[in-house]
């Protein structure tokens, strides 16, 4: 199984990056706080992988830190959860507030990540709230330059559609957050959360 990739970055957007090894360019999911801390493309990048082998595909997932990898294999152990929503969800919320979600029982943050019903939420603080006392997870910090092309409110745009948004309410959420916090327009995680705020 695929556990690291160390390599090249070729292409990337909000939820996927092409990382070429040895010759190799590998195609890994990844979440919003794993791109943001992504280098420009043609550098050099690490990623932690989860395999997932199907039938009729093998998919890779990639994060940045390790704590980011173990809450989504936690995520995984919940009925309902295949790695695609697991993704949303690390994208929908910083991990340490996802954390801080679950052991607090707040349904109410949860409920509000795309693809996450009452029930669910409720499966996840149930299974999850006393399974995270090896997870301190530290926010994941952008790489100097980290978005090499399009701006950052076009790549808001682009994560908010693959999560599932039509695009004309992703495309007001952008602009409503962009309106009511200016200096996001710079940043791309932070300009993502207020548009996501902003849906809600």
């Amino acid at each position: 199984m695929i556990a690291h990739l160390r390599g090249v970055v070729l292409a990337k957007s909000p939820n996927q990056v092409i990382v070429e090894c040895a010759g190799v360019g590998y195609d890994v999911a990844i979440s919003v706080a794993t791109f943001s801390s992504l280098p420009p493309e043609g550098s050099e990048a690490k990623l932690h992988i989860f395999t997932r082998v199907a039938e009729d595909q093998l998919a890779l997932f990639g994060f940045a830190l390790p704590a980011e990898k173990r809450l989504f294999e936690k995520l995984l152990t919940i009925s309902g959860i295949g790695p695609k929503l697991a993704i949303t969800v690390l994208s929908g919320i910083d991990a340490g507030r996802l954390v801080t979600a679950i052991r607090g029982g707040d349904h109410a943050s949860l409920v509000k990540i795309p693809g996450i019903g009452k029930k669910t939420a409720e499966r996840v603080v149930l299974e999850l709230k006393d399974k995270l006392d090896d997870l301190a997870v530290e926010p994941t910090h952008a790489a100097p330059g980290g978005v090499a092309h399009g701006s950052e409110a076009e790549d808001a745009l682009s994560a908010l559609v693959n999560l599932g948004y039509a695009r004309p309410v992703a495309q007001k959420a952008v602009d409503a957050a962009l309106e009511r916090e200016p200096g996001a327009k710079q940043n791309f995680e932070a300009l993502f959360r207020a548009a996501m705020a902003s849906i809600r």
